[in-house]
């Protein structure tokens, strides 16, 4: 018979239990007080101004915090127990939850656990303010390994991962790790999505500023979708760093909308 092993397993089960139990009310009481702590922070007037900036958001999500607030405390909370914690309670309730969850990313110095974290959080970003503002410096330490990883976000069928891959190229690849290649990638992309669209005509407009010679076909050439072209010329036009011959140039390419 078992009943001393029968014993000892059910205890075993009650105690796994009871630690379970116990690591949800842990993870509830460290929710709280980060939700505490971001709540203190709050600025009613730039949650109104913040709100209509991101209409994808629920308004009711929206805690009203300036960014350089937000950043110092993800530093802060990143070198506690608390903040590992914080990583692994996806999804979040808040818009500036999804923000710090993004900043204590960028506090992990290491290549491939910051990549691990990037690519469980990508899913719960909801709006291109979190996507936009997420940079994780590491990636620029590994051009070759990160470039792998956003060529994957840009097949993805998810918005802002997609959003995400197109802006790690911007961020990091139009300088020395630049190659002809990745302007082709990002003009490969036909999406309904405004974010998408919106991003990569901000690419192309950033890569012209940048790499003329290569990126300038694309538009004399017609290769991009109608959207973008058309926004990737005013967001150019707009540019300081576009010379007033090239804009002059530029504005002769639109396509005429009736």
């Amino acid at each position: 018979m078992c009943i001393d092993n029968c014993k000892d397993n059910k205890d075993n089960n009650n105690n796994n239990k009871e630690n379970n139990n116990n690591d949800k009310g842990n993870n509830k009481d460290y929710a709280e007080q980060i939700r505490t702590e971001l709540f203190s922070m709050q600025d009613l007037g730039y949650k109104a101004f913040h709100e209509k900036l991101i209409p994808t958001v629920d308004p009711q999500t929206v805690i009203g915090i300036r960014t350089p607030e937000l950043r110092k405390y993800a530093r802060r909370l990143a070198k506690t127990e608390v903040g590992k914690v914080f990583l692994h309670t996806l999804p979040h309730t808040y818009y500036e939850e999804n923000n710090l969850h993004a900043f204590v990313i960028e506090t992990i110095s290491d290549y491939e656990p910051a990549m691990e974290e990037t690519e469980r959080f990508l899913p719960y970003i909801n709006n291109w303010a979190t996507c936009d503002l997420f940079s994780p410096k590491v990636f620029r330490r590994y051009p070759k390994e990160a470039y792998e990883k956003a060529k994957e976000f840009i097949q993805s069928d998810q918005t802002y991962t997609i959003r995400y891959g197109i802006k790690l190229l911007m961020d990091n690849y139009l300088d020395d790790n630049f190659m002809p290649e990745m302007p082709a990638l990002v003009a490969g992309i036909h999406s309904e999505e405004y974010y998408v669209n919106m991003m990569c005509a901000w690419y192309m407009a950033t890569a012209l500023a940048k790499q003329e010679k290569e990126v300038l076909p694309y538009i004399e050439k017609r290769k991009l979708d109608v959207l973008v072209h058309n926004k990737t010329i005013q967001k150019a036009v707009e540019s300081r760093r576009i010379s007033p011959e090239l804009k002059t140039y530029l504005k002769t390419l639109r396509y005429r909308m009736r």
